[in-house]
């Protein structure tokens, strides 16, 4: 039991609310020494998320501690959704998009948030 198909909810006032988003987290060997992978299967326009779903996130690095949870692991990935930070990208177009025109990358991730995080 190292392998879990998760799902998380968009969060309220960001351009993923209303969606529901599938990741896989696996539980390496190493783990709790090891932070888990954890990896989008929906598709999401965000600039800290790549188009294969890995997630640029510091405790799923160098921030790792053994004391946390999976339930802090997955909070955190739903803060993220609130708080994109262009600063910091995997996904250097999104990024781009982000910084250049940030309320039209918000309606684009509104949309693909739409298409790929509906419930259907």
């Amino acid at each position: 039991m190292r392998y879990f198909n998760v799902m998380i909810l968009g969060p309220t006032q960001s351009p993923y609310e209303g969606g529901v988003f599938k990741l896989e987290l696996f539980l390496p060997e190493e783990y709790p020494m090891a932070p888990p992978k954890v990896r989008f299967l929906t598709k999401i326009y965000h600039p800290n998320i790549d188009k294969l779903g890995r997630i640029c996130l510091d405790i799923l690095k160098d921030k790792w501690s053994p004391a946390l949870q999976i339930r802090t692991v997955l909070l955190s990935i739903q803060a993220l959704l609130s708080a994109p930070n262009p600063d910091d990208p995997l996904a250097d177009n999104v990024a781009k998009h982000w910084k250049a025109n940030e309320t039209e990358a918000v309606e684009t991730a509104k949309e693909w948030t739409r298409v790929y995080a509906n419930d259907a």
